[in-house]
């Protein structure tokens, strides 16, 4: 029988990519963690038995699935090609081989047709508890965050290791909601194989080699082509954000050359005394993610076509955190490292990055118990809920930033209904902040508030995991920053940006969101704009005055048409 063709191999490989999404939409309907079934905090993809990715989900972020990318190669040499067997289901927990801390679980499923090995499925979700000091920056080694699953069998030919269920059952606070997610990520991967076989048969594939060598070739091929179009050059970023109790510089050196772009980290903070460390799995995921969406986004996800990205950091600084560091909020530093690369990159290629957004998510954990301070009624009871939310993400050159919109992770904001549904807890406000995108020709996206609190009864923790909170987004070429982090309980008791914090019966806390710097001087914003931004109420008459220029009579027709529910 003839090889297929270009053509049908296009074909496969388009197939392919809706396998996996297939598979990680599954993941989304059956997960029980909140995290997985309403933020879309997960990736999926499939391998080849080299452990090479040869696809992606459209769904999921980028922090998990780059970092997946190298996760599979780990399980084979762990596992051992002697000991996969049809059947089987492996797992880790690892921060260095899996994607960066123990809140993620990565499951791999070796596939077989017609009793032969021809691949593998992964998926990663982030679940809400792994025990230990719960999901915040608080712990001082990653042995006190949580439960460690090495690279083991889940199952083997079809068994699941009731032993290792009893452990994790033993040391979690929601037993049941973890044990769920673990069945949830072997299902989708199992629906990816089965999806995979019928692919296969349809074609009359007798292994993957032939569509796997056609993906990396041309992807490799394509990514090249775009790297060798930039000026062979290099330029220096720097960012800096709050930490944890002192200020963290990230610094970068990218340099273009002819078949690879060197992300180069050296000068960049040490390693934490808190949770906020970053194993270097996790900063190539996203150091990669930003360069690849610079230059090559149309081009698939794969191990090709993210090997010319190349990344260098040494061991001991918090973007190349080694065991046994604290970890728990690597997102934090993770998710940061797209800016500090297009910061270096702009200088590079000028007008084709975005400014400084909210970088990381505005994410916190609430640990809800019956009151302690007088009698809690009887249906009072523990709880962990854990929410994400999102700043604003910077302007672009061409368009507004995205409001409270998570950028670079890509994950979604949870509804308040979902929030409220997992616990205890009331969501009192939450809407778009006026005034906190930063100005300029474009403007930056808009932060949110925040005002939690608990139902009648009950007392709770609250774990911040906010930054911006002194370093708030820069402009670029001229945008104004955007608004900093705010965080405070409702009597004004001031609250720290990162860490676990007491707060009393019948308290609340108040959250406000950073917003995205502005791209251009912000004279340069046509006055329609402006006016657009105020009738919606993305900044107030003071702005629009003494910022862009509009004059008392425009602020006033506007208000008027405002007032009528008009539109410009």
């Amino acid at each position: 029988m003839p090889p297929p063709s270009n053509v049908a191999y296009q074909v496969m490989w388009n197939r392919l990519i809706s396998v996996v999404e297939e598979q990680a939409q599954a993941l989304v309907r059956t997960a029980f963690s909140t995290s997985v079934r309403e933020a879309g905090d997960l990736s999926a993809g499939v391998y080849d038995l080299d452990g090479q990715m040869l696809a992606q989900a459209v769904t999921g972020t980028p922090g998990h699935v780059n970092a997946m990318a190298d996760a599979v190669a780990h399980f084979i040499r762990r596992i051992g090609p002697e000991n996969i067997f049809e059947g089987d289901i492996y797992i880790t927990n690892d921060p260095w081989e899996g994607t960066g801390h123990l809140h993620d679980i990565t499951m791999v499923t070796p596939s077989f047709y017609k009793g032969a090995h021809v691949g593998f499925f992964a998926c990663t979700a982030h679940i809400v508890d792994i025990g230990g000091r719960g999901f915040g920056a608080d712990a001082a080694s990653v042995y006190e965050e949580g439960l460690y699953i090495p690279i083991m069998k889940f199952a083997e030919r079809g068994a699941v290791d009731q032993t290792l269920l009893r452990i994790v059952r033993g040391n979690v606070r929601e037993p049941d909601q973890l044990v769920g997610d673990l069945y949830a990520l072997a299902t989708c991967n199992d629906i990816g194989h089965r999806r995979l076989i019928e692919m296969m048969e349809e074609f009359g594939l007798a292994d993957l080699a032939g569509i796997s060598d056609f993906i990396l070739t041309h992807s490799r091929r394509a990514t090249l082509e775009r790297i060798a179009a930039l000026p062979q050059t290099s330029a220096e970023g720097e960012l800096t954000i709050d930490g944890f109790d002192t200020p963290i510089t990230l610094k970068v050196r990218v340099s273009v050359e002819k078949d690879r772009i060197l992300s180069d980290f050296a000068g960049t903070s040490g390693v934490d005394k808190k949770g906020i460390n970053c194993p270097l799995v996790y900063t190539k995921a996203y150091a990669c993610y930003a360069l690849k969406v610079a230059i090559a986004p149309e081009i698939p996800n794969n191990a090709a076509s993210l090997a010319p990205f190349e990344i260098a950091a040494q061991e001991n600084t918090i973007v190349n955190a080694t065991h046994p560091a604290p970890v728990a909020l690597r997102h934090i530093i993770g998710h940061f490292v797209p800016d500090a690369v297009f910061n270096a990159f702009d200088q590079i290629v000028p007008g084709l990055v975005p400014a400084e957004g909210a970088g990381c998510l505005c994410n916190f954990q609430v640990s809800l118990r019956p009151r302690s301070d007088a009698p809690a009624p009887a249906d009072a009871r523990r709880s962990e809920v854990l929410t994400f939310n999102s700043g604003g993400s910077g302007a672009r050159p061409a368009f507004d930033g995205l409001n409270a919109t998570a950028f670079p992770s890509g994950v979604m904001t949870m509804p308040v209904e979902a929030t409220e549904h997992a616990g205890p807890v009331i969501i009192w406000r939450k809407e778009l902040r006026p005034d906190s995108g930063g100005a300029g020709k474009q403007r930056g996206g808009l932060g949110q508030y925040m005002e939690v609190g608990a139902r009648a009864g009950h007392e709770f923790d609250i774990q911040a995991m906010f930054d911006r909170v002194d370093h708030p987004a820069k402009g670029r070429r001229g945008g104004a920053a955007g608004a900093p982090t705010t965080i405070a309980q409702d009597d004004g008791t001031p609250m720290r940006g990162k860490g676990k914090q007491f707060v009393p019966h019948g308290r609340r806390v108040m959250m406000a969101f950073p917003g995205g710097g502005g791209y251009g001087a912000p004279q340069d914003r046509p006055r329609d704009l402006v006016k657009r931004d105020l009738l919606h109420g993305y900044i107030s008459a003071e702005t629009a005055a003494e910022v862009y220029g509009l004059a008392e009579a425009e602020i006033a027709e506007v208000e008027a048409l405002r007032a009528r529910g008009g539109t410009l």
